[in-house]
């Protein structure tokens, strides 16, 4: 074992004793020591010992902290205490998610001289990642990915909550992965694509002759997921009537089904996921505060594309491949500043829905802003935008906003909210626009 001058032989006999990966580091981030499975990782790889952390799993020439991530060893110094989080990683196999833990090591004096830490790569295989769309390494991803890696090899209910098409149901399957469940069976259910009439049925099952036509008995859907994951998608849609039962399957265990007396015993997890403000529904009576609180265990929340705008290359790059119909296409350098700056309503389903749509109107090898929605015309970021910024905008002509209204992709509701004025303001100058260029 390769081990840097003057490393204390203790801390290297313990290394090497345990079976995970693990290396150890100086304050100044580099490595002193690496154990036999790290070592096997990178086996015919590149030098390991003598070198900086974040060059050898970001590439980087600077502290990831410095780089715009979250750098374990610095929050350990800080805090004193260990520390963990989700990194996405240079490996010989390709860049991967991994949970990293950092443990202090204090010298005789009490300070901290260095650091253990243990690599332990997310069971989310990488290539399905890119395709169906789980990547990504901006902070507000990253930073949902560390609270799904901890809550994934627990049993605790999690609730996924964020707009439409941000893949709610790819995170609830990478919960799944990560879990003792894995072996199991994942099963979905579309809450909102239910009747409220076949909604008990199919997700508890009947029995023969429960109700007309049901000739035979029906496993229900918590049956099928019988030790593995039920995700309830779109969740706020459950119809009162079912919240209450629903409720008695997550506070016993147990579930009877339609017809039936007998008492049927459900091992498994739940993952809900909703795109509605589930606290404002309670409010209003239309959802159940104890159901809420149950599903609410562990609320994750996924953010929107639009702030995520560093992944929205490298997420396209991974995508297109699976809409390309076997062409290599490429994007323009154009076109990728055009997706980052558009404001992405439909988030990462419309990305691929938008690109699909690219591919099939290309006709050479690169997709560029012809390929693309409203061409080249001037794109509005869906942030936010300044007091002075709104003030401009009020300051448009009522044909400069006609102009603006024709280029922008989104709805007249969104290019309101951008300009900051009203809705019913909007298209009071629109029409005001068009009724002097009809005179």
């Amino acid at each position: 074992m390769t081990v840097a001058a003057n490393t204390p032989v203790e801390l290297v006999s313990f290394l090497e004793s345990l079976s995970e990966p693990h290396i150890l580091c100086d304050r100044d981030y580099r490595i002193l020591a690496a154990n036999k499975a790290y070592r096997d990782k990178w086996e015919g790889q590149q030098r390991i010992v003598g070198r900086t952390c974040y060059e050898v799993s970001h590439r980087y020439k600077l502290p990831c902290d410095q780089a715009g991530e979250s750098c374990p060893l610095q929050r350990s110094l800080r805090s004193g205490e260990r520390e963990r989080v989700v990194h996405l990683h240079h490996t010989p196999h390709g860049e991967r998610f991994e949970n990293i833990e950092l443990s202090p090591i204090r010298d005789a004096s009490g300070e901290i001289a260095y650091f253990i830490e243990k690599i332990d790569p997310l069971p989310v295989p990488r290539t399905d990642e890119h395709a169906r769309g789980l990547i990504g390494r901006s902070p507000t991803f990253m930073a949902m990915m560390d609270m799904v890696a901890r809550v994934a090899p627990s049993d605790a209910a999690v609730l996924l909550q964020g707009e439409s098409g941000t893949g709610k149901e790819l995170v609830a399957s990478a919960i799944h992965q990560m879990s003792r469940r894995t072996e199991k069976p994942f099963v979905a259910v579309d809450c909102s694509g239910l009747a409220e009439t076949l909604f008990e049925s199919e997700l508890f099952g009947h029995e023969r002759g429960a109700f007309t036509g049901a000739v035979t008995r029906k496993i229900g859907l918590i049956e099928a997921a019988s030790g593995g994951t039920l995700f309830l998608d779109e969740v706020g849609d459950i119809p009162l009537s079912i919240q209450v039962k629903l409720l008695r399957l997550l506070e016993t265990g147990t579930f009877r089904r339609v017809g039936s007396t007998e008492v049927q015993q459900a091992d498994i997890r739940v993952v809900s996921a909703t795109h509605r403000p589930l606290a404002e529904m309670v409010e209003a009576g239309s959802f159940r505060q104890d159901l809420f609180y149950r599903l609410n265990v562990f609320p994750v929340f996924l953010p929107p594309l639009r702030e995520r705008r560093e992944d929205i290359a490298v997420l396209a790059e991974a995508l297109l491949p699976r809409v390309s119909n076997g062409r290599k296409l490429r994007l323009s350098d154009e076109a990728i500043r055009w997706l980052r700056d558009y404001s992405f309503p439909g988030n990462v389903r419309e990305l691929r829905n938008l690109l699909e749509r690219a591919c099939l109107l290309c006709d050479s090898d690169d997709i560029d802003l012809r390929h693309l929605p409203a061409g080249a015309a001037p794109l509005l970021r869906s942030t936010p935008i300044s007091a002075q910024n709104r003030k401009s905008a009020g300051k448009l002509s009522d044909r400069e906003l006609a102009d603006m209204a024709a280029g922008f992709p989104g709805s007249r509701k969104e290019l309101a909210r951008h300009l900051g004025m009203s809705e019913r303001t909007l298209y009071r100058r629109l029409g005001r626009c068009e009724n002097s260029s009809d005179a």
